[in-house]
């Protein structure tokens, strides 16, 4: 007698097309178009979690750069005397107050003799 394992193939099969919901065509509902068509999605997802990291960490910085510069004071200079003076206030949180809070991030200046 054959035996065919077509429960756990089927199941594994719909688990794919479920991830391929939303794609064009038939990379939604044809199995051989759309398994590589996840892969590669899939492969992007977890590149690009780490790209998110690095983005968002280049927009605190340009952000809390423009302020610091309408001020007069360049950006290296001012996480400088922030790693001098002990402040452990992490990018994230400077650029929002550089944002929302412009007046507290000019306090953290006086704070550390840069104003």
């Amino acid at each position: 007698m054959r035996v065919t394992n077509a429960v756990a193939t089927r199941k594994r099969r719909k688990k794919l097309l479920k991830l391929a919901k939303g794609y064009y065509q038939r990379r939604k509902n044809v199995f051989r178009l759309a398994k590589p068509t996840v892969m590669r999605a899939l492969r992007f997802a977890t590149r690009d979690r780490k790209v998110r990291k690095r983005e968002f960490r280049r927009l605190w910085i340009l952000r809390l750069n423009a302020f610091l510069r309408e001020k007069g004071i360049s950006y290296s200079k001012f996480i400088n005397e922030l790693k001098k003076n002990n402040i452990l206030l992490d990018r994230k949180v400077l650029a929002d107050l550089a944002v929302n809070e412009p007046q507290a991030l000019e306090a953290i200046l006086k704070e550390v003799n840069l104003v």
